[in-house]
């Protein structure tokens, strides 16, 4: 499902028009929705019985080009990271 599918369903669902569901889901995943903005400030965001987003330090480190095999710095960097709660672990490994 992509973001437009998404948009699309939680239309349906939800009974709302799709200009209104769009909003909803860029001011929750945008690049500047609830979730990144939390993250940048060093938070996390928990929903139960879904998962947990929260942001891990990378370290600088000194990496390889792969085309000629010569050291390139890379800089330090925060890195978005989800860990699934274990309501969606059960509904996904849940038999049919």
């Amino acid at each position: 499902m992509n973001k437009s599918e998404l948009i699309e369903t939680l239309a349906n669902r939800a009974d709302l028009p799709k200009a209104k569901a769009a909003r909803v889901v860029e001011l929750l995943f945008g690049a500047n929705g609830l979730i990144a903005s939390e993250l940048r400030r060093g938070g996390r965001v928990q929903i139960t019985g879904f998962g947990t987003f929260l942001a891990r330090k990378r370290p600088a480190r000194i990496g390889r080009d792969p085309r000629t095999g010569a050291p390139i710095p890379i800089k330090a960097a925060l890195a978005p990271l989800f860990r699934a709660g274990q309501a969606l672990k059960d509904a996904l490994n849940r038999r049919r």
